[in-house]
C-alpha cells in the first residue's frame, strides 16, 4: 500500500497586486493554518516519507511548515517545477517516478489542477480544494509506477475551517 496527502498550498497574500502569481507568499492566515493542518495530520499518525512541492513562494512555504511539524528539514523538501499550474498528467507524472522506498507521499500544489486531480481518484467528489485542504488517500500498490491504474481508497478530507471532516465509510 501507498499513501498520497494531496495539500493545497495555506492561503496566500495579495497586499501587492502588480507581484507576480510565483513569488505571492502566504498571509497571516496562511502561516497560521499551515502548522495546524500539519498537526491534525500528524494527529491521525501518518508519518510522511516524501515531501513534493511546487517551487512557487506560497506552496514552497506551506510544504516548509508542514516539514517542521514533521521534524524534516527544509533539505528534504523535493520541488517540482511541473507542481505549479498542474493538470493532471503533472500529479501522475511526479507520483509515479517517486522512489519505491518511499511509502508516503505529501504533494503540495495549486488550484484549479489539485481540485480537478483529486477528483479523478475516488468516489469521492470536492467541489473546490480550500486553501491549506489535505485530501488523503491509499493506492493498493507495491510501486508508484502502478499508481495510476491502482485500486485507490478515500481516507480522509480536511480543510482549516472544516467542522466535521469527511472521512472513509
Amino acid at each position: 500500500m501507498k499513501t498520497i496527502l494531496l495539500i493545497r498550498h495555506a492561503k496566500s497574500s495579495w497586499d501587492d497586486p502588480m507581484m507576480i502569481d510565483f513569488e505571492r507568499p502566504l498571509n497571516e492566515r496562511g502561516r497560521k493554518d499551515a502548522p495546524v493542518m500539519a498537526k491534525r495530520v500528524k494527529e491521525r499518525n501518518t508519518i510522511i516519507d516524501a515531501f513534493i512541492s511546487s517551487p512557487a513562494k506560497r506552496a514552497k512555504k506551506t510544504a516548509k511548515l508542514f516539514a517542521e511539524v514533521f521534524k524534516k528539514e527544509e533539505k528534504e523538501i523535493i520541488y517540482k517545477t511541473e507542481l505549479y499550474h498542474a493538470d493532471a498528467e503533472a500529479f501522475y507524472s511526479v507520483i509515479e517516478n517517486a522512489d519505491t522506498e518511499i511509502n508516503t507521499i505529501a504533494i503540495f500544489s495549486h488550484n484549479p489542477g489539485i481540485t480537478y486531480f483529486v477528483n479523478e481518484l475516488t468516489e469521492v467528489k470536492i467541489d473546490d480544494m480550500p486553501t491549506c485542504a489535505v485530501f488523503a488517500l491509499e493506492a493498493d500498490c507495491k510501486k508508484w509506477k502502478e499508481f495510476r491504474k491502482a485500486k485507490k481508497k478515500f481516507l480522509f478530507f480536511d480543510y482549516p475551517k472544516a467542522i466535521v471532516e469527511i472521512h472513509a465509510k
